[in-house]
């Protein structure tokens, strides 16, 4: 029977990860780093239930943190009376770019950030989530088509190409 990895002996890895999705979702630094530490916080408290497969658990919970902080910073722009344009040139398309991945299915939009956001080759995202690396494929063909629609209807300049948008 195999030994149960040890989460001291993942956490850096778990912690670039998160990182890279956060940092890519909020463009940052100093949020990324909050949204990881956050996101390890809650990887350890479960990681019993999460230690055989954690990666696309990370992903998906750093993405909705840093879309969550996203959505608070907007708000505390905005409520400060200053354009959010002057704050952050491209916030609102950050947001935009949030609420899009929020809507695709659970396993385009893991698909989506692990491809995209995180940089990992379609190999490593189909051994992380457990699937073929045509299912890959496929799920980022759909998420990326989804969200360009999706963006397109919303009018988001870079619509067109939403990897460029990180």
């Amino acid at each position: 029977m195999a030994e149960a990895v040890r989460f001291e002996e993942v956490f850096p890895d778990l912690y670039r990860l998160a990182y890279r999705v956060a940092f890519r979702v909020l463009g940052d630094r100093g949020d990324a780093e909050d949204v990881a530490q956050e996101t390890l916080a809650r990887t350890h408290l479960r990681w019993v239930r999460l230690r055989d497969s954690p990666h696309g658990w990370v992903v998906t919970v750093s993405t909705n943190l840093a879309i969550d902080r996203l959505r608070r910073r907007s708000r505390t722009t905005e409520s400060d009376g200053e354009p959010v344009a002057l704050v952050e040139t491209h916030l609102s398309e950050r947001i935009d770019i949030a609420r899009a991945l929020r809507r695709l299915p659970r396993r385009q939009r893991e698909v989506v950030v692990l491809r995209y956001l995180a940089d990992w080759p379609e190999l490593e995202v189909a051994d992380a989530l457990g699937c073929s690396p045509g299912t890959v494929k496929s799920h980022a063909s759909r998420g990326l088509a989804q969200l360009r629609h999706q963006l397109e209807e919303r009018g988001v300049r870079g619509g067109h190409d939403v990897r460029a948008s990180g």
